[in-house]
């Protein structure tokens, strides 16, 4: 089938008024409601990455020499660590857009930066259990955040596709 608009150019509404191809703004209202909304959500999947896929496993005894499958969960780990700070850095973002979050999680950024490279130390199988306390003290510390500006966290468990990108 043919697009009417590929033969008939006054029949796209773009080309009739460009406007309307422009995606109208949001008012500020739905900026901050979809903010603490996209905050939730992007905390909850790096908490529920860092759970599932480092700490649990750590726990287990899954990272030390010699253990069987180590190699597999190191690399599952590294990946989780990538994702988490990744998603604890648009989480950040997404609480630039709502007042209350912003005053809760700015002071942490410090944290998430310090995590930076925690993804590969992971998957060289090099972090301490300083790195985990870290980690687990900068997810304790959004969640509470979160929970102080009225934006409740949960862990929401990513599965390995989505820690692949």
């Amino acid at each position: 089938m043919v697009n009417p608009a590929l033969v008939n150019p006054a029949l796209d509404p773009a080309a009739v008024d460009p406007a309307a191809a422009e995606p109208s703004p949001s008012t500020s209202a739905e900026k901050q409601r979809f903010a603490k909304t996209r905050f939730v959500a992007n905390a909850g999947l790096a908490a529920g990455a860092t759970y599932q896929w480092i700490v649990k496993p750590y726990r287990e005894g899954k990272f030390k020499k010699g253990t069987k499958g180590r190699t597999f969960a190191l690399i599952k780990a590294g990946l989780a660590g990538a994702f988490a700070y990744n998603r604890l850095k648009a989480a950040v973002d997404n609480a630039k857009g709502d007042p209350l979050l912003s005053k809760a999680v700015v002071p942490l950024t410090a944290g998430i930066e310090s995590l930076k490279g925690l993804g590969s130390k992971l998957r060289k199988g090099s972090a301490s259990d300083a790195d985990l306390s870290s980690l687990q003290d900068v997810i304790t510390g959004v969640k509470s955040a979160g929970q102080s500006a009225g934006a409740p966290v949960t862990d929401r468990v990513p599965s390995l596709s989505q820690l692949g990108g």
